[in-house]
């Protein structure tokens, strides 16, 4: 897709009640190049967007925009990028139509992210229902696709738990500078990782107050978690992973505990160690503008990235157990979710990758 910055790009939210969705009219409202022409919610079909997120209504852009039914036909006729922010499995029924109709899609369900239709119905209990679209699909974290996700028709926005677990691991792994057996990751995250649902668990007087593990041992994101890692270490990767609902309405944090390459024992070696890790991240990140590895005594906060696309990054050396230490923190909706899906938009039209996210 050529576009200039002067034609505004027309897109559509497919699923735009959510909390994904809803950060996605966020964002495109004010997005410096694109048109906002469709939102689509069965359950708020016929009402102005304004009426059901009334933070919107002083928007200009927002006054003419109504939900609507979802249809494939309507949307690939208003528009030219269309998000699907969908439970897995009913992403795809609406990816097929729109695809083959020579649309954009970006998909922020779990439904294109995976490259084996077997791992698929490992991890989700059911069948791929598009099978055919895996090989066609981009993973859609722009710091190691950026080059893929330029050109792409379909892009499959990684999981929160995924980005903040692999954007602090894959440099290492590429490196050779862990080793890639015995990695263990633990995430705190926001409620609003749950979704937007009426259910027992997430009712406050059950979240507050209260820490709880849920999705283990298999939490359904170690798919993609190992799928990613296995390709940058060139053999399989396991992974143990546990995730935490914590009382706050959005973020993560992330620890993991890794094993380096080589042993280090006393102050030089540990120092030698940690000045190669400090210019892999370099390397890695020293021109995104979303990563921001922190040094010093600085370790992430949930508080310093809520409401933005950026990820914090930091790392530890132990020399009592001999581990490294990643730490990180997203905002769950906007890195795990809807801003990572626009700057892929941004990377796939030709817009600066930091529009509407700054």
């Amino acid at each position: 897709m050529s576009t200039t910055l002067s034609t505004p790009v027309r897109v559509a939210i497919v699923g735009a009640s959510g909390y994904s969705g809803e950060e996605l009219v966020r964002l495109l409202l004010s997005h410096p190049h694109v048109e906002l022409t469709a939102v689509t919610s069965r359950a708020s079909a016929g009402q102005p967007l304004s009426k059901v997120f009334p933070k919107f209504a002083s928007h200009p852009r927002s006054k003419a925009l109504r939900f609507t039914e979802p249809n494939a036909d309507q949307l690939a006729r208003e528009a030219d990028v269309i998000f699907l922010a969908l439970p897995h499995g009913v992403a795809a029924e609406f990816a097929i139509p729109l695809v083959k109709a020579g649309r954009i899609v970006i998909d922020l369900s779990a439904d294109f992210r995976l490259k084996s239709p077997d791992v698929y119905r490992e991890f989700y209990g059911h069948e791929h229902p598009a099978p055919a679209l895996l090989e066609q699909s981009v993973y859609g974290l722009p710091e190691v696709y950026r080059r893929e996700i330029r050109t792409a028709q379909l892009i499959a926005s990684p999981g929160c738990y995924p980005t903040s677990i692999l954007l602090p691991t894959l440099p290492l792994l590429r490196a050779g500078l862990i080793k890639p057996t015995g990695i263990i990751a633990d995430s705190l995250s926001g409620v609003s990782g749950a979704g937007r649902k009426a259910e027992i668990d997430y009712l406050f007087c059950e979240c507050n107050e209260s820490v709880r593990p849920y999705g283990i041992p298999k939490h359904r994101h170690l798919s993609e978690i190992e799928q990613e890692l296995s390709k940058a270490a060139g053999t399989s990767v396991v992974i143990q992973f546990t995730p935490h609902l914590i009382p706050v309405n959005r973020g993560i944090l992330t620890t993991q505990y890794l094993a380096p390459s080589e042993s280090f024992q006393g102050a030089e070696q540990a120092a030698a160690l940690g000045s190669r890790i400090a210019e892999c991240y370099r390397a890695a990140y020293a021109s995104e503008p979303f990563v921001r590895v922190l040094e010093g005594a600085s370790l992430p906060d949930t508080k310093n990235v809520v409401g933005t696309n950026v990820v914090e990054l930091a790392w530890r050396l132990d020399p009592r157990t001999g581990r490294l230490l990643l730490l990180s923190a997203e905002d769950n909706i906007v890195k795990g979710a809807s801003g990572q899906a626009l700057q892929s938009m941004n990377i796939r039209c030709g817009f600066p990758e930091t529009a509407g996210l700054l």
